[in-house]
């Protein structure tokens, strides 16, 4: 039996990426024979726009073994990736006048948030919409790709993972977190059911680890 702190070891995570470009690893002072479960947060966002295909697509180069998105449903319960649902400092919104109308001030898990919301949008209307540095003063060379990405969906994410682990040749997991769970379910977007649903229909729960669901929903769930 795998004892409590060699599991730890193993499921640590490797961020991919945070630090300009550099792998931040946990060492374990006696290193188990498994090598450790290397989950890529939000992507390699070192050297690519978090939460964009490109930056999961170069952390599976680097040699994850799970992509972690951060997920948000549209207007038309799409769940998309990114890492809250106000948008303006991830994509180029503010400069598509014909969503100016759009911005608004919202209460959102007790914060007055100015600004554009993903869940405003459909999924169409997003596609029109490209990434771009969600921080350009820690991450200035990501600006280069600023504009050149859409946002995508988790169906797109899972189809990514499943790409890459035929060619690989490893099982590329997928550890999603589903974002403000409780504002959502409150405006009538049931994040936790449109997960488990899409995953579901997609026929990979084996392959997304935790479904990002706490325990308490998960009872619900059930």
């Amino acid at each position: 039996m795998v004892s409590y702190c060699d599991w730890l070891s193993r499921i640590a995570a490797l961020v991919l990426g945070v630090a300009g470009g550099q792998s931040v690893a946990m060492t374990p002072k006696n290193p188990p024979s498994t090598p450790p479960i290397v989950i890529a947060h939000r992507g390699a966002s070192g050297l690519r726009p978090e939460h964009t295909l490109a930056a999961y697509d170069l952390a599976i180069d680097q040699g994850a073994d799970f992509i972690e998105p951060d997920l948000v449903p549209t207007k038309d319960d799409v769940l998309v990736a990114r890492h809250e649902n106000a948008i303006a400092d991830t994509t180029d919104v503010a400069d598509h006048p014909e969503f100016a109308s759009r911005r608004t001030t919202k209460t959102i898990d007790g914060h007055n948030l100015t600004g554009w919301f993903v869940e405003d949008f459909t999924l169409a209307e997003l596609k029109t919409l490209r990434a771009k540095e969600r921080l350009p003063k820690l991450r200035p060379a990501n600006t280069a790709y600023d504009g050149r990405f859409e946002i995508p969906t988790l169906a797109e994410i899972i189809a990514l993972a499943k790409r890459r682990s035929a060619e690989t040749g490893r099982t590329i997991g997928i550890y999603p977190e589903t974002k403000h769970p409780t504002y959502f379910a409150g405006i009538g977007h049931p994040t936790d059911l449109l997960l488990v649903g899409r995953v579901a229909d997609a026929g990979e729960i084996g392959r997304v680890l935790g479904l990002g669901i706490d325990a308490d929903r998960a009872t619900r769930l059930g």
